[in-house]
């Protein structure tokens, strides 16, 4: 029997796996979103990130629930029937795109925290990945589980720092500036963007008992994923407006605390978000295709099987794709991915997917009248 962490936490902790990546978690998303509007004017982008984020974990949620759709592809064609062949596509060239982003990631970590070869760190997470991936949902769910722990307390033990530091900072950033403009266009781009990870996070909803389960988790979801981002972002205010022009926030505001045990800490937790973060990218993938080996064949793909698509995706993405142009090419289009996941995913499951669900809602009510 599903326990309720199963049930309304993991859906969100798995969301924040894959929103998290490597740009959340340094800083440098919430400097090129939010910081523009300013500090108030920030956090009122990341409140209505969180709402769209809600909404639409909600919706999905429940509507994978109803068609039973426990993987993307399952999902996308009973949304969209034939046009999940865009969704695939679009989804590739994303995952392409992140995994490399990762790796080279993976690689600067190593090299600024042990002054390892690049090639190590992207190693380290190549492994890490084919590893949680090769066991399938319970290995991955785990990971989810343990490195959200250490996810939250990280930041926890930041906020508490930056408070004994520099706290007197973060209070006059936040009296001193007023909301500035274009809150609204930074959150709805932002949750745009991101929300794909309700649809690769599918796998994790098998503990769903009820429609009110997923209603729950869907509403969570969108705060546990933005909590840390939150956090961080009180930090950040400290140092407005020149820490919006930092490459690596993260490093900046660490720099500022001095506190070289806790840098670590810090790089670590960034090294594991990034490993959630392709981990339930991959894992998504390797659910996609052992449904369809299970339609065909009649059994569940094998751990060895998982290993090898995994290795074979990671290398291609990691290794490979950026030496021949093809990480460049897509990062130019990755604007224009976001909003064919907002046309094929986001739009139709909000308006004839939510349609659908009231309707179904409708004829449930009727027959229990009866």
């Amino acid at each position: 029997m599903s326990s309720w962490f199963q049930r309304f936490l993991l859906p969100g902790f798995a969301f924040k796996a894959v929103v998290i990546g490597g740009g959340y978690a340094t800083g440098r998303e919430l400097a090129e979103f939010f910081m523009p509007s300013g500090p108030w004017g920030g956090v009122a982008g990341m409140l209505l990130a969180t709402l769209i984020w809600s909404a639409v974990c909600i919706a999905t949620f429940v509507f994978a629930r109803l068609h039973d759709a426990r993987d993307y592809l399952s999902f996308v064609r009973a949304l969209l029937g034939p046009g999940w062949v865009v969704f695939e596509a679009a989804y590739v060239l994303f995952v392409i795109l992140i995994l490399a982003v990762f790796g080279a990631a993976a690689g600067a970590i190593g090299e600024a925290m042990f002054a390892l070869p690049g090639i190590a760190g992207t190693l380290a997470l190549m492994a890490g990945i084919t590893l949680f991936t090769a066991f399938g949902n319970a290995s991955v769910e785990r990971l989810f589980k343990y490195v959200s722990f250490l996810l939250y307390a990280v930041y926890a033990l930041f906020v508490v720092f930056a408070a004994t530091r520099f706290g007197d900072r973060i209070l006059a950033g936040f009296s001193s500036h007023v909301s500035g403009e274009g809150w609204a266009l930074g959150g709805l781009t932002y949750a745009s963007y991101n929300i794909i990870g309700a649809v690769v996070i599918l796998p994790v909803l098998r503990h769903l008992t009820s429609t009110r389960d997923a209603v729950i988790a869907g509403a969570i979801a969108g705060p546990l994923a933005m909590l840390p981002a939150l956090l961080f972002f009180v930090c950040m205010v400290a140092w407005y407006p020149q820490i919006a022009n930092e490459t690596l926030p993260s490093d900046f505001l660490l720099q500022k605390l001095n506190l070289p045990l806790f840098h670590l800490l810090f790089q670590l937790m960034i090294f594991a978000a990034l490993l959630e973060s392709g981990t339930g990218a991959v894992h998504a993938i390797n659910e996609r295709i052992d449904k369809a080996w299970r339609a065909r064949h009649g059994a569940t793909l094998s751990p060895v099987a998982r290993l090898a698509i995994a290795l074979v995706l990671l290398v291609g993405c990691m290794l490979l794709a950026g030496r021949f142009g093809l990480v460049a090419l897509i990062a130019r289009g990755y604007r224009a991915l976001a909003a064919i996941f907002l046309v094929v995913y986001v739009l139709p499951l909000m308006t004839f997917g939510v349609a659908r669900l009231w309707r179904q809602r409708t004829r449930s009510v009727a027959k229990e009248a009866l």
